[in-house]
This record gives structure tokens, sequence and C-alpha cells, in this order.
């Protein structure tokens, strides 16, 4: 955090926000529909996040019975044409859709352009700008020098917090007791494998080889693996993304994160190795791409007016702030890096019953230290448990829609979004498509 001082100013708007992955998309795009002036800065040369350049092509809107998150994620469905597959199983599954990486990359470029949203990519905020208790925006490191990027209000869509424990926000890392997140993914594409629709011989053949797997990892002369997506994808002959390979260790640690991402690619080409030597359905099979950036689940989570918590999901919590419907169950990857998740195993107590649902509220993306500053995704206000739930692409673009356009409102309000009359956001975003039910009418204690 610094103080404001002569450096050239890049650009200025209403709304900044720092970070182009789904979140500060539907943030950006909201903000700028509702009559904002929008920067968004993105550290990639492409847009999309974990979603696009770590290959996590899944998107959940339904909570087993129909679908309850529309706004900007079905626009985005929609858009997508024939990027974008809908799932057989449609709408009795949560994981309602997949998509094509590479082809939401424009798809994400031309919401935003449509939207009128300034985009600069290859930028990454490096301090914020504080002036009292607000924020006039962030330092860059530009190919001709530092400069100021400008905004009345911003939005820190980094997914580890930067811009706002930049400027001072406390927040939350690990779970309880040894501080760990929740262990990494690097996903891959696979192709050449002949399917085999899972018949007896090839379940069988795959058994074996998941259990010579197991007996490697065991000797340590093997890397982990997720032991249940391996037997699916084993039996099957499966081509496309595999979410396989785990990884461990601290986000935040540049140095850490090279050498597991480096370590964690080594480890795709182990299992290729291998499944290529003893199934036959895998002999011609080879690695398409990897993950730009191996998937992160959880780093910093910046405390808020509100905390999302275990027993809000499970008890399907409604909130008088919702700006949204979220439903996906605890879903913790093993912060250890075995590949174990409670996802895997149908833990009890860790899921929503088919049909509920909980409210996402406005209060874990706000705070009460920088009131022109918010955040959206899995930066947001929630426990170790918590996040393991509202980390999801769809619900972190719920955050996005709603804090975009609540970021707007406010500024034509002149208030704070802390200010702002959530019985009129809320209906603003119903008529831009949100499914928002049941909210509590807000205290007047």
């Amino acid at each position: 955090m610094v103080p404001a001082r002569k450096v050239p100013v890049l650009a200025e708007a209403d709304v900044l926000v720092c970070g182009g992955g789904t979140a500060g998309i539907s943030a950006a795009c909201c903000a700028a529909r509702h009559g904002a002036k929008v920067i968004l800065l993105e550290r990639w040369p492409s847009l999309g996040g974990m979603a696009t350049n770590a290959l996590v092509n899944i998107w959940h809107t339904s909570d087993r019975v129909k679908q309850v998150i529309f706004g900007f994620v079905q626009e985005a469905i929609d858009r997508g044409g024939s990027f974008v597959r809908r799932n057989a199983k449609y709408p009795t599954t949560y994981e309602t859709h997949d998509f094509d990486c590479e082809g939401m990359k424009v798809v994400f470029d031309r919401m935003l352009r449509d939207s009128g949203v300034r985009v600069f990519c290859d930028l990454k905020a490096v301090e914020s700008i504080i002036e009292g208790n607000r924020t006039r925006g962030v330092l860059v490191d530009t190919k001709t020098g530092r400069k100021a990027v400008l905004g009345r209000i911003v939005i820190d869509a980094t997914g580890d917090g930067d811009v706002a424990v930049n400027a001072g926000l406390p927040y939350d890392f690990g779970r309880p007791g040894d501080g760990r997140v929740q262990g990494m993914t690097m996903m891959f594409e696979l192709r050449g494998a002949v399917p085999t629709g899972g018949d007896k011989a090839a379940r069988e053949q795959a058994q074996r080889v998941l259990q010579t797997m197991r007996d490697l990892r065991d000797q340590g002369r093997f890397p982990q693996f997720n032991d249940r997506h391996a037997q699916h994808y084993l039996a099957n002959g499966t081509n496309g993304l595999y979410n396989l390979c785990p990884a461990s260790g601290d986000p935040l640690n540049e140095e850490e994160l090279a050498r597991l991402s480096a370590d964690a690619r080594a480890h795709v080409y182990a299992y290729l190795d291998l499944w290529r030597k003893e199934l036959p359905a895998f002999a011609g099979a080879e690695i398409v791409q990897m993950g730009h950036g191996i998937g992160i689940r959880e780093s910093r989570r910046v405390r808020g007016m509100k905390t999302l918590d275990a027993q809000m999901v499970i008890t399907a919590a409604k909130q008088p702030d919702a700006i949204g419907h979220g439903f996906w169950m605890i879903d913790i990857h093993d912060p250890t890096g075995t590949g174990y998740t409670t996802h895997s195993d149908q833990k009890p107590g860790m899921w929503l019953k088919p049909g509920e649902s909980y409210h996402i509220p406005l209060g874990i993306c706000l705070n009460g230290q920088i009131r022109n500053l918010a955040v959206v995704g899995r930066c947001v206000s929630a426990t170790h448990e918590g996040m393991a739930s509202c980390r999801l692409q769809s619900h972190c673009m719920v955050m996005g829609q709603g804090v975009g356009t609540c970021a707007a409102m406010a500024l034509d309000a002149g208030v704070d979004m802390a200010q702002i009359d959530v019985a009129r956001l809320q209906s603003v975003l119903r008529k831009d498509g949100v499914y928002l039910e049941d909210a509590p009418k807000p205290s007047t204690g």
C-alpha cells in the first residue's frame, strides 16, 4: 500500500476491475451495462482465468432439480454457441455445462467489447493507491515504466486478493490447525485413446492398472492422483480433459508455485507412460495440452462484512442482501496433495439436498474499512469450508454480476456500495435475468 505519488496515469474510469477471470469479466460487463465507464486489467495475455487458461471447463447451474443460476452465466452459455455443451443429465446434476476453453476466450473478448469495457492484458496490479480510507486505483508496471490506473470504485477479482490485501485489508489463509489451503490440480487434455464404453474387460484392465498405480504410489515410486477419477478415465478410454493430477503448496509463493507446476507437468507424463504400456486403449494416446497455469482453488480470503461458512451452505441459508444462489457441496481437495476429495467419497454432511440452494450475500464481497473497494471470486470472505463451495466459476460469476451492478448503481446514487438500496439492487438483478428467490426482508432493528 502506498500513498498517491506522481506517476503517469495510464487510464481512468468509474470502475476499475483487477482480474480478468470469470468473476472479473462478469463484474466489468455488468457495471458497464449499467452506465459506468469500466477498465479491466488482466495479468495474462488472454481472458478467462482458471476457466480458459487452466482448462477448468465446467459450469454448474442446477440444484439437481432445477436451474437456479441464470443472469450473466446464462448469457455466457448462450453467447458461447457451439463452444458450450449442455450435460445430457441436465438439470439433475450440478455440472450442467462444459465448454471449449479456446473458444470461450473469443466469446469473453466479444462480451467485454460489446459492453464497452476497456481491456488491458499483460498488466498486473502491483500496488494499491490509498488516500485516507479510500482507494484511488492501482499502480501497474508497463513496458514503458510504472503507471497508475485510477477508478472511483475498485473491484478485486485477482483470485488471491492481491489488491485488497495490498490496500491493508485483513484476510485469512488456509484451514484451521495447519494453515494449508485446498489442493491444486494440473488439468490436461488427452487424445488418441480408444473409447471402450466401460465394458467388462476394460473395467477389469483398468482395475489392475489402477492397483499398480496405487502400489507404486504407496512405495513412493509414482505420483499422487485422484483415485476415483482415474478409475473412470481408465475404464472408458476417455479422450478430453482430465481432472486427475494434484499438487499441494502455497499459491502465494512464486518459486514454490513454479516448482509445483513443473512437477505436475512431469507427473502427467508419468501417468501416460504407464497407461501406454499397460492399457491397450491408451497405446496411442498423447497429451494435447496442459493448463497454462495450475488450477488454484484457494488462497487469501479477504475478511468482509459477512463470512460464508459451512453452516450457511449446508442449511441453505437465505440472506437479506442476497445477490444470487449457490448450491455446490463443501468440496475440499486434500490440502496435503493426495488427490483425495470430499466429493469423491460422498461424505455425509457436505451436500445440500436436491432442490436446495443457499444465498450468496453481497456482504462477503464488501468490507467496512475501504468502502469503495470490493472483492469477487475466490478471495471473498468465507471460511475454509465455505470457500470450498462458493469457489465455483458459476458462483463467482454471480458475485461478479451482483457487485458490478451494485458498483454502477452506487456511483449513480452517490453512495458507497454498502449503502445501496438492497431491494432495488435485487430488483435490477432480477430484471437482468438473475434467479433470486426467498430473500428475507432486511432487519429494521
